[in-house]
Formats: C-alpha cells, structure tokens, sequence
C-alpha cells in the first residue's frame, strides 16, 4: 500500500492519449511523416494567435515574438505559420514525446506572455494531454469521495456500528494502490491511456467492497453459532464465500483479459488495467480479508448501538425471500414481462453509432479545449485535424517529374470535388515535398471534425475509390493519413475483433460458471443473462447520450456518437461484473438444493440469503461509478452511465426476476452435469434428478 500510494503520484507523465494502430494505412503514412518530413504527429504543439497584427504590432513582429518564446522547448522549432481567418497559426515542432512535451506546455504559454502574446493559445496533443490531466485527477478525487461515503453510509446500514465495517476499506485500499504499483511497473513497457487511474481506482473501490462484504457477511453468520471458534468460522467462510469470490474474480477477469486479444495499445492498455484490478482485488480478498477477521475476532464484528439491515433476522422471511416467492407464483408471467423490459430497452443499440473521438465533448475550461473552439467557429471543425495525403514515388528526386506533379494535381482536384471536402492544399516545395525529393503530401480539410461520421466516410471513398482510380506512374504508393484516417484505422481495428472477443469471453464463462455450478444448463443460463445485461445497458447508452434522456439532471453530454471505446469496455466490465452477482447467488442456491433443499426451496433459499448483500454491493458499486458519471470527460461519462445502470439492471430486473423465474421453469434440469463433462471440468458429476413434485408457494 506504501509503495503503492507513492508510485500512483508519478503514474501520471507516463500515461498517453495514442490512438495509433500498429501496421495500419494511418501508422506508415505517420511513420513517413515522421521520418521524412521530420513531424511528429503527437508532440507538436499548434499555437493560435487571433487578431495577430494591430496598430501597434506587425504580423512579421509577432512571428518573431512567438519564434523567441518557442525557444523555451530545447528541440522546439517553428516549422508552418499561416494567416487564416484573423489567425496566425503556428505549428511548433518538437522531437519529444507526448508525455514528455505535455509536460513542456506550461513553460511555452508562460514564454508567450512574457513576449506580451497574451492574445496566443496553445493547443495540439501535448496541450491537451496537459490540461486534460488535473481535471481527471479533480475528477477522480470528487469521486472517490462521493463512493467513500456512500459507501460508508450502507456499510453502516447494512453491519451496522461495527468494525467490520472498515474492513471493506482496508482491502479496497490495499486493492487500489497494489493495482496503481502494479501498471507503474508496467507503463514503461506498454501504453497505458491517461483514464487508467480513474478506471482502476473507482472500479477498484467497488470490487474490492463487494468481494469484501460478502466475505464479512458470511463470517459473521459463522458465528451465530457460539461454540465455533474464530479460527473456524474463518476456515468456513473462505470455503464457502471465499471460494465465491475466486470463481466471481475469474470471471471478472475474463471479461476484460479479452480486450488484450485487441490489437490496438488504447484499448488494450484498458485490457491490462482491467486485468489487474479483479486479480489484485481476488489476491487481497483471499489473504488480507481473513486475517483481519481472524485479528477481529468476534468483538470485532459484533454490532454496538445499532444492529445492520443483514444482522440477526430470518432470511427466510425478508423482503428478498418474499419477492422471489412471488415469482416463483408465476414464474412464467414474470419471465415474459422482464424479457419483454430488457428487449425494449436493448432495441435502441439499432442507434448506436461510435467515433474514435470528439473535439467538441472536451470540458469547455481546458484553454487547448478554448483554442480548438476558436478554430472551429472561423475555419470550421475540419481545419482542426486535417487528412494528410501522403505520397511515396519510390526513389529519391521522382517527385520532381512532371508525370508525378501532373497526377498529383489530378488526384487533388478529384479529392476537392468530394462533398465532404472543404479544402485541399498542395504544392512543390516544403513543407509539401520532403528533402529528398520522393514524398509528397496533400493536406485535405473536411467540413467535420475527424471523428464525425461524415468523415469517417470520407477517408473511406478516399481510400477506396479516389485514391485507387488514379493514374501515378509505377512504383508509387499513396496513403491516407492524419487524425481522420487513424481514426477510422482505429474503429476498424477494434470493432473487426469484437465478434472473436465476444466468442471467447463466452466460451471461457461457460467453463468457470459449469465448474463453478457444477451444471451444464446454469452454465449456460449465466450466460445468456450476462448478454441480457449487456444489451439492455446499450440500448441505455444510446438513450442517455445520443437522445439526452437525463442530461439535465445529471449533467452529461448529449452527442451522436459514442466514443468507440466505450462500448467495447463496457461490455468487457459489465460481462465480469454480471458474472460477479450471478456466482454470488447461484453458489448459494446451488448449497442449498446440495443440503437436499427441494428445487423451489434452494432458489427461495440462495436469494433471501444473498439478495440482500447483492443489492448492498451493487448500490455501492453504483456509487463508486458515480464518480465517473459526475466528472467532466464525455468518454469517461458514458462509462460510468452505461456501468452504473447496467449493474442496477443486472442486480435487480436480471437477478432478481429473470433468473428465480427461469430456474423455477427449468426445474431439474437445473442441476445437469453429465459425467462426460464432469471428468473434464474435474468435478463431481450431477446427473438428472428424478422429477420432483410441484410445491405450493405460498
């Protein structure tokens, strides 16, 4: 934990915001941009001056101005400066980093003031990189402070004056620093994207305390019976809830381990941050836990002054016993009517649409935010991130034919005549021909931002029809590159693999929830109600972020496309922690129908045990996610939305309906798990039960 909670102070300057894909038709027109025409693509800063020359100052003056402040950067040079609309626009090269230039951003806007450019902004990737950090970490700090008391509050709620109630914060501490040291070690190696901290602590807090309650829950059950020792009751626990816990964080584990099989470092970074945070929350449940319960002892997690919700009653006749009797009335009525719930809700991903990103859901106080805004409202949002066109004749000096030049112009005017195309700027000297004579580019401006649909399209028709009708000599190769073209190379790369990533994290459940249930049919039953989950917080996310269903109450951002990330993780997130509960209840009603409970008696049974505590631990892994809902970044808003429902969801319509309802019709074969697959699972077999009488539910 000490080593944890220093490192997560220096995490920050190694995280990044790349969007690049490997291998792809963005990253060699990047790598030629790089190598030839000396620019790099995400440390370059773009200075914005508006109304640059006046009365008392010349144009040519405040050039020379912002040439002596970029001088504040050792590597910094001033490569293009261009008068458009009112605005002096300057690009400024370095040979840093992203993360190393981003943290050059404050000493380049002290610089322009001290030569009196107070009318100079500063934008680019490392200014947004710059100005986008503290407000993640103000973020991270708010949330983490409204899942902290909430937390607290049902803790108490649920243990009452106990405490036990600080043993949840205790592991979800240990939880979030051990994680944070963990991808410290790993940032040097692997890209890690500048949400990690925010994903990996809030996450992290309601993982660790929903492992960490049920574990204190059913240790304090052990103990009702006084002539078991502590020790004992320790054993018991970890037996029992403990081994829940195991199968939930593999399962968890599982959904996002599938996102290291992307090939793009963004969202595999979110895969490695994921993994980490259910395999140290596990580690920590199943060491740290049972040690402090032992040292605890039974003073420790008796009640004073106030008894919990969960403490010293009869399951048996509590609110979730009496709610799952009734169901169990009419189970097929209930089935109907929560599939029907769920399908209407998850009919709306018909309008799901996903952008790599959005320059106009950046948070209005980032001064790089203010600049861009100020280019969109003169140039239009295409200016912001041009297309770059770039094209390789093979040889040194072959751009220089008349051949090359003439096809060159051809494929511009053909470019210009597409309706999305705003601009093409081409030309036969630098910065449009490298030094050596065999690259050329052509800027193309497109009349959306490089994350519209528009666009996306646009690089397209570019690629597929433009490009290739083209008549250049032998030998020459032509790319489409910038911010657009990556970002298309980006969806593509992601969404490609999502029907194989899906598959996989289905196919590796089966086997965890079989072994853990010891069935063959609950195996696919979790399953399928884990899909269920997923598909009605889609169709939320639509509904929240493209149609504006609670914007004004909550703040959120009202935009047509989803950031392509977002879905991705949610489902990876969502997938574990639906997983999560499922194994919580089905376990104990799996243990109860083992004891010889009937069928119908088990499921009353598992969740009036476990209902309780479930709803306790998603309210607090709802709060933990507010967090992410409350801050300021439109990616990680729609996150937090999509998690914080789709766990209420899963909690309450998806457990608590649909599944008693759907193991009440499928009664014996419940418990089905043939010796074939037994041996093969290494469990014990559970053949098919003879056919049991229909019970009264009362």
């Amino acid at each position: 934990m000490v080593l944890g909670a220093v490192a997560s102070t220096r995490l920050s300057p190694l995280l990044s915001t790349s969007l690049s894909v490997p291998g792809s038709d963005s990253a060699q027109a990047n790598t030629i941009l790089e190598q030839a025409f000396h620019e790099n693509i995400e440390g370059d800063f773009t200075i914005i001056v508006t109304s640059p020359s006046t009365r008392t100052t010349s144009l040519r003056e405040t050039e020379a101005r912002v040439a002596r402040a970029v001088r504040v950067i050792k590597s910094a040079r001033v490569t293009q400066e261009r008068r458009l609309a009112e605005l002096l626009y300057v690009n400024v090269q370095t040979s840093l980093s992203l993360q190393h230039a981003a943290e050059q951003t404050f000493n380049l806007r002290q610089a322009l003031r001290a030569q009196h450019l107070t009318n100079a902004m500063v934008t680019g990737p490392p200014a947004l990189q710059s100005d986008l950090t503290p407000i993640l970490r103000h973020d991270l700090e708010r949330g983490e402070v409204i899942a902290f008391v909430l937390a607290m509050f049902l803790l108490v709620a649920v243990l009452g004056f106990s405490a036990a109630v600080l043993v949840p914060f205790a592991v979800a501490a240990a939880t979030i620093t051990a994680a944070l040291l963990v991808l410290y070690l790993l940032a040097p190696h692997v890209l890690l994207v500048l949400y990690v901290p925010n994903v990996v602590a809030l996450i992290g807090l309601g993982l660790a305390i929903d492992y960490s309650l049920l574990i204190v829950h059913r240790f304090r059950r052990e103990l009702y019976d006084e002539n078991v020792s502590v020790d004992d009751a320790v054993v018991a626990t970890m037996a029992s809830a403990g081994r829940s816990v195991v199968f939930s964080g593999v399962a968890v584990a599982i959904g996002l381990a599938t996102l290291l099989l992307v090939p793009v470092p963004f969202v595999r970074s979110l895969g490695v941050a994921g993994l980490v945070v259910p395999g140290v929350a596990l580690s920590a449940a199943v060491t740290l836990q049972p040690a402090l319960l032992s040292l605890l002892a039974r003073r420790g997690v008796r009640s004073r002054a106030r008894s919990g919700l969960l403490e010293g009653r009869d399951d048996l006749e509590g609110i979730w016993a009496r709610v799952t009797r009734g169901v169990l009335r009419r189970p097929l009525v209930v089935l109907v009517a929560a599939l029907v719930l769920v399908g209407v809700l998850g009919a709306f991903i018909a309008g799901l649409a996903v952008t790599p990103g959005s320059l106009n859901a950046l948070p209005a106080t980032m001064p790089s935010a203010r600049a861009l805004h100020v280019v969109e409202s003169r140039l239009g949002s295409g200016a912001i991130t041009p297309l770059e066109v770039v094209i390789d004749t093979g040889a040194a000096h072959l751009d220089q034919r008349k051949v090359q030049a003439a096809a060159r112009l051809k494929l511009a005017t053909a470019i210009l005549a597409d309706r999305d195309v705003f601009a093409v700027a081409l030309d036969s000297k630098p910065p449009f021909v490298d030094a050596s004579g065999r690259y050329a580019r052509l800027y193309v401006i497109s009349r959306e931002y490089y994350g519209a649909a528009s666009t996306q399209r646009l690089v397209a028709r570019l690629r597929e029809h433009v490009v290739g009708s083209q008549r250049f000599p032998p030998g020459t190769t032509i790319l489409v590159g910038g911010a657009g073209a990556q970002g298309v190379d980006f969806l593509a790369a992601v969404y490609g693999v999502v029907p194989w990533l899906v598959l996989l994290a289905l196919a590796l459940a089966l086997i965890v929830f079989a072994r853990a249930f010891r069935s063959v049919v609950l195996a696919l039953l979790a399953v399928a109600l884990d899909l269920l989950s997923v598909a009605a917080t889609m169709g939320l996310l639509v509904l929240f972020f493209r149609f504006g269903l609670g914007a004004a109450l909550l703040g959120t951002y009202q935009v047509n496309q989803i950031e392509g990330w977002v879905p991705v993780f949610v489902f990876a997130v969502l997938f574990g922690l639906s997983s999560d509960y499922e194994v919580f209840i089905v376990a104990r009603v799996r243990e109860a129908y083992d004891h010889g409970a009937r069928t119908h008696d088990a499921i009353v049974e598992g969740l009036a045990r476990t209902g309780g505590v479930v709803s306790a631990a998603a309210v607090i892994m709802v709060g933990a996610l507010s967090g992410l809902v409350f801050g300021q970044v439109a990616g990680l808003q729609e996150l937090g939305v999509a998690l914080a429902l789709g766990v209420l969801i899963d909690a309450t319509i998806v457990r608590g309906l649909i599944l008693p309802s759907a193991m009440a019709l499928l009664g014996r074969w419940n418990w089905w798990l043939p010796s074939a697959a037994a041996r093969v699972l290494r469990v014990d077999a559970s053949p098919l039960a003879t056919r049991e009488a229909r019970p009264l539910v009362k």
